[in-house]
C-alpha cells in the first residue's frame, strides 16, 4: 500500500507510507547534472543531483534546488514520508526554490536509488546522515552561513520526514527552525498505545518499506518477535524511542510550526500536543495546527498549509519580522459539503494560544449498570474503528464528520455508558477522560475504548469521531483496578438533542487483542469530562439529505439482510447419516435467471463425488459451471434441488462448509500486504486455532519462495493464482474447490498444480476442479462431469468418457507394410484400418471389440505393443457438446 497522502504539494503532498525520510549526504561521489525547470512565467529553477557517499558504503541520492541570483540565500532540506523518495517533494522544493531558498531533498536510506538498510531514523544512521548534509550545505556558495561551517536552514517533511525534522533539530544545533507534518513524538507510543501493539498499520509499515529485510536486523527482529506475541515488550519500546524525538525533546529549542491531520489513527493528535509542550518548556516559539486530513485521507488542504510553512521559513530564516505566520493554534472544522460538488466545506478556528488537550473540562454523568462482556477466542471477529489503506478514497473520518457512522461493534463484546440528551450544542476539543474499574477473568484486560456522538433515534445515527479509538492495556486486572481512560483528542461538535456513548470493546481489527477467551467487567468511577476550549460556532452550511437518510438506509437494508439471514437458516435440513462419508451429492438442482421463469442457468442437474477423487467440471462457456460452483459454495440460493457436503445440506453461512476449501471467481487479497500476511489474516479471520491453518505446507504449494515478503500489488497474475490457491488449501479441506486454477500460470506451474491435486485427492480428500484446459483435465482427473445450457450432459471415469468411441491406436514394434493393412481392414468387426506413425489406426464397425482385433492382429504376425483408444478428452467433449448442440 502507498502511504502517499494526497495534499501539501510536496511537504505534506506525499507523506508516503508512514513517518517521513531520513539521508543524507556528504563527500561527492559524482559530478551533477544541472537541468532548468521552468514555468510560463516563474523564474527557471536549477536542479543539480548527485549520489553521496555518507560512510559505511552507504551512498544517499540528493538533489539541490536554486533559483535568481547568485547571491547567498537560506536553506531547507525537505524530506519525504516513509516508503517513497526525493521525487514525492520535488514540486514544494522547487516553489520554495522561487521563493529565495537553497532547498536539498534525498532519499532516505533504503529509499529511491539510496542505499542502506531502514534505521527509523536512527541517530547514528540517517539521523548522521542529515548532519553530513548539513556540512555539505554549509559549502555551498549560494547558501547563507550563520557561521563558517553552519547554514541557515530550516526543515520540513510530513510523517517520516517531520520526525527527521524533530531529531535532526535535537542532535545537531545548526538547524534553525522546522515544520513538521502528520508526525510523530513518541514512535513506542504510536505503535505500542498503552500497551497495545497496533499491528496493522505496524504491517503495512513493514510493507511499505519492503519488507522486514529492508530494515536493520534488530529493528526486524523486533517487529517479529512483537507481531508473533501480539504484546510489546520492554526491549521493544526502548529500541523505538530511542529512535523518536521524544528522545531528545530537551534539546529541540528552535522554532516550531506543529502541523497535525484530524484524521489519523497512525499519529494523532496527542502526538503533536507532546511535542508542542515540550518544546515550549524549551522556551521556543510552537504553533499548532490541526489539519483536516491524515494518514487515514481527507483534505489535507495543500495551498493553506504550503503558504504558511513558506511563511514560518520566511519569519525564522530571512528573518522578515513583518511576516504573518499565523495564530498559534488553528483547527480546521467541516461544515457539511459544497454546493454541487459533494465536498466537504472547510473553515478554520483560531486561537493566539495554544490550550492543550484538557482545557476548559466539563463534567457530563454517564448512566449505565456494571457490565460484563467477552474477549472471544482468537479475538475474532473484531470490532472495526479506523481501516488503514482506505484512506486514499477520501477516508472513513470524513464520513464522521459529515454525521455518518462507519464503525461496528459486535453485541456481546463491549459495554456501553451514555449520557443523557445535550439541551445545547457542545463543542469537543481535546481529549475527553473518564475513569472506569475494570475486572477480568485473566490477568490483563485489553479494551478499546470510544466516544460515539449519538444522533435522535439511536443506534442508527450513531457516529465515532475521526474514527478514532483508545486502546489500554490493564495489567493486573483479575483483581480489579480503576483506569483512567484519556479517549482520543478530536475537534467535534456535539448538537444539541445528541448523547455521548462511552463503548469499551474487547477487539478492534486494527490491534492485537489476546486470543484466549475471558471475561470483562467494567462499571462508571466518575463523570466523563470533555474539553470545550475554541467552543464557538461558525455558520453552518446545511446539510444535505443524503448525508441523513443514507445512514438509515444503510441501517435498513442490513436489519433486512439480518431477518432473511435468520429466516434462510432458522430451520435447516437434517443431516442424513447415510452421506457421512461423501463428499458431494447433488441431487435436481436447478437455478433460474433472474426474471426468466423458462431460461435456466443450471437445470436438473445432480452427480455424486466420493473420496479420493479428482473430478473434472467442463462445459463450455455458459454452461452453468460456475453458478453450480457458488451455489455448492452457499454464494447464491438455489431455486430447487438440494447439495448436500457429508450429508449436510448446504445453505450459507452452513457449518460444514468449513470442511470446504474453494478457489471461485478469484481471490481478494489486500494489496499492501504480503503474501503471507494475507494468508494469516485469512486463516485467523475463520477464527480457528493457528495451528490448524497448515500454513507451510500451503506455502509450499504457493511455491513463491521470496516474494512471499513483498506487498501482493507487485505480483503477477500467476503468482497471485497460486496464492489464491494455497489460501483455498489453508487447513487442508476435506472438499477442495477449484476454478480455472491454471489461469496465469506457465507450463512448469501448471505441470506442479496438476502433481498437488493428484496428491491431495490420494490422501483421502476430493478435487473438484473447472477448467478449459482439456489436456491437464486428462492427466489430472479421475472422473467427469460434463455440462451444457445448464444440464448434465455425461459422467463417469475419463477413462470411460474418453475411451467411448470406435477409433483404436494400435502400437507395433515395427512399421506395418501396406499388404499386412490391407489384410487388417478385411478382417471381420473392422470397418477401416490405415497406417500411422504408432502403428495402425483402425476403425471398428459394429459387430467389432478390442479383444477380437488384438487375436485377428497376432495371426496375421503383426508385433502388437499397445492397444487404446485413438480419442482425446477434447476429442470426447466435442463430440459431446456437438451431439448435444
Amino acid at each position: 500500500m502507498d502511504l502517499r497522502l494526497p495534499g501539501l504539494n510536496g511537504l505534506l503532498r506525499r507523506p508516503r507510507r508512514l513517518l517521513a525520510a531520513g539521508a543524507a549526504v556528504v563527500v561527492l561521489a559524482g559530478a551533477g547534472t544541472w537541468t532548468a525547470v521552468a514555468g510560463d512565467e516563474a523564474p527557471p529553477v536549477h536542479r543539480t543531483d548527485r549520489l553521496l557517499d555518507t560512510g559505511d558504503g552507504v551512498r544517499v541520492d540528493t538533489s539541490f534546488f536554486t533559483s535568481g541570483g547568485d547571491g547567498r540565500r537560506p536553506a531547507v532540506l525537505l524530506g519525504h514520508g516513509f516508503g517513497g523518495s526525493k521525487k514525492d517533494v520535488r514540486q514544494q522544493a522547487e516553489d520554495l526554490a522561487r521563493d529565495g531558498y537553497a532547498v536539498l531533498t534525498w532519499s532516505a536510506r533504503g529509499f529511491g536509488r539510496s542505499t542502506g538498510k531502514i534505521g527509523l531514523n536512527d541517530p547514528k544512521g540517517e539521523v548522521a546522515d542529515v548532519s553530513k548534509l548539513l556540512d555539505w550545505l554549509a559549502e555551498q556558495p549560494r547558501v547563507e552561513l550563520d557561521k563558517k561551517g553552519d547554514p541557515r536552514v530550516g526543515m520540513a517533511g510530513g510523517s517520516y520526514g517531520g520526525a527527521i525534522a524533530l531529531l535532526t533539530a535535537g542532535h545537531d544545533p545548526r538547524v534553525d527552525a522546522i515544520a513538521p507534518a502528520i508526525t510523530y513524538w513518541n514512535l513506542a507510543d504510536a505503535l505500542f498505545p498503552n500497551g497495545v501493539f497496533k499491528k496493522l498499520w505496524a504491517g503495512i509499515f513493514v510493507n511499505s518499506g519492503g519488507g522486514c529485510e529492508k530494515f536493520e536486523p534488530e529493528l526486524c527482529r523486533m517487529y517479529e518477535r512483537v507481531a508473533e506475541s501480539g504484546t510489546p515488550d520492554a526491549e521493544a519500546r526502548a529500541l523505538l524511542e530511542q529512535r523518536s524525538p521524544s528522545a531528545v525533546g530537551k534539546d529541540i529549542k528552535v522554532p516550531t510550526l506543529l502541523l497535525q491531520g484530524q484524521s489519523d489513527s497512525l499519529f494523532p493528535l496527542g502526538q503533536a500536543d507532546q511535542a508542542a509542550r515540550t518544546i515550549r518548556a524549551n522556551g521556543a516559539p510552537v504553533d499548532v495546527d490541526w489539519i483536516a486530513g491524515g494518514h487515514d485521507g481527507g483534505d489535507m488542504e495543500t495551498g493553506r498549509v504550503q503558504d504558511r510553512v513558506t511563511a514560518w521559513f520566511d519569519r525564522y530564516l530571512k528573518d522578515d519580522k513583518a511576516v504573518d505566520t499565523g495564530p498559534a493554534f488553528r483547527v480546521t472544522r467541516t461544515l457539511g459539503t459544497g454546493s454541487g460538488d459533494g465536498e466537504p466545506r472547510l473553515t478554520g478556528v483560531t486561537s493566539d494560544r495554544y490550550p492543550g488537550l484538557e482545557s476548559k473540562r466539563r463534567s457530563l454523568a454517564l448512566t449505565g449498570r456494571e457490565q460484563s462482556f467477552a474477549n472471544p477466542p482468537g479475538a475474532s471477529p473484531p470490532g472495526v474503528s479506523a481501516l488503514p489503506g482506505l484512506g486514499g478514497a477520501g477516508g472513513l473520518s470524513q464520513l464522521a464528520g459529515l454525521g455518518i457512522g462507519v464503525s461496528l461493534d459486535f453485541p456481546g463484546q463491549y459495554a456501553a455508558f451514555e449520557s443523557v440528551p445535550q439541551r445545547e450544542d457542545l463543542q469537543i476539543t481535546g481529549s475527553p477522560t473518564v475513569t472506569v474499574h475494570v475486572k477480568s477473568t485473566s490477568d490483563d484486560a485489553v479494551l478499546f475504548a470510544k466516544l460515539y456522538d449519538v444522533g435522535p433515534g439511536g443506534g442508527t445515527r450513531q457516529v465515532l469521531p475521526s474514527q478514532l479509538v483508545t486502546p489500554l492495556r490493564v495489567e493486573g486486572a483479575k483483581a480489579g483496578k480503576d483506569v483512567r481512560i484519556t479517549l482520543p483528542a478530536i475537534d467535534h461538535e456535539i448538537d444539541d438533542g445528541h448523547r455521548l456513548r462511552l463503548v469499551l470493546a474487547s477487539t478492534d481489527l486494527g490491534y492485537a487483542s489476546p486470543t484466549a477467551p475471558a471475561t470483562y467487567t467494567v462499571s462508571l468511577k466518575g463523570d466523563l469530562k470533555v474539553p470545550s476550549a475554541l467552543g464557538q460556532r461558525d455558520s453552518r452550511g446545511a446539510l444535505p439529505a443524503w448525508v441523513w437518510w443514507l445512514p438509515l438506509a444503510g441501517a435498513t437494508i442490513a436489519l433486512a439482510l439480518i431477518v432473511t439471514g435468520r429466516r434462510r437458516t432458522a430451520a435447516p435440513a437434517p443431516p442424513d447419516p447415510a452421506l457421512a462419508e461423501v463428499p458431494l451429492q447433488i441431487t435436481g438442482l436447478t437455478k433460474r435467471y433472474a426474471k426468466a421463469s423458462e431460461r435456466y442457468a443450471v437445470k436438473d442437474l445432480s452427480f455424486r463425488v466420493e473420496k479420493g477423487q479428482v473430478l473434472g467440471l467442463l462445459g463450455p462457456n455458459g454452461a452453468g459451471k460456475t453458478t453450480t460452483l457458488r451455489m455448492l459454495m452457499g454464494l447464491i440460493k438455489p431455486d430447487g434441488g438440494e447439495i448436500r457436503v457429508f450429508g449436510h445440506a448446504i445453505a450459507p453461512g452452513a457449518p460444514v462448509l468449513s470442511r470446504v476449501g474453494a478457489f471461485v471467481e478469484g481471490a481478494g487479497f489486500l494489496p499492501h500486504l504480503s503474501g503471507r500476511e494475507n494468508l494469516e489474516l485469512y486463516w485467523r479471520a475463520t477464527g480457528r486455532p493457528a495451528e490448524d491453518a497448515h500454513l507451510e505446507e500451503a506455502l509450499e504449494i504457493a511455491g513463491l519462495g521470496d516474494a512471499l515478503a513483498r506487498a501482493v500489488r507487485t505480483y503477477s497474475q500467476g503468482m497471485r493464482q497460486r496464492l489464491a490457491i494455497a489460501q483455498a488449501m489453508l487447513g487442508l479441506p476435506d472438499l477442495l474447490i477449484l476454478d480455472e486454477p491454471t489461469n496465469g500460470l506457465d507450463p512448469p506451474q501448471i505441470r506442479e498444480m496438476r502433481e498437488v491435486m493428484i496428491r491431495y485427492a490420494a490422501a483421502g480428500r476430493t478435487v473438484i476442479v473447472s477448467s478449459h484446459l482439456l489436456s491437464e483435465v486428462e492427466q489430472t482427473c479421475t472422473h467427469l462431469v460434463v455440462m451444457d445450457h445448464g444440464q448434465l450432459v455425461q459422467t463417469g471415469p475419463v477413462a470411460e468418457i474418453v475411451g467411448s468411441g470406435d477409433t483404436l491406436l494400435v502400437g507395433t514394434a515395427t512399421p506395418v507394410d501396406e499388404p499386412v493393412v490391407e489384410k487388417v481392414a478385411a478382417l471381420p468387426g473392422v470397418a477401416s484400418a490405415v497406417r500411422a506413425d504408432e502403428g495402425l489406426l483402425v476403425r471398428l464397425g459394429a459387430d467389432g471389440t478390442p479383444q477380437r482385433l488384438v487375436a485377428d492382429l497376432v495371426r496375421l504376425d503383426v508385433a502388437v505393443t499397445s492397444v487404446g483408444p485413438h480419442r482425446r478428452l477434447e476429442d470426447a467433449f466435442l463430440t459431446l457438446i456437438g451431439a448435444e448442440a
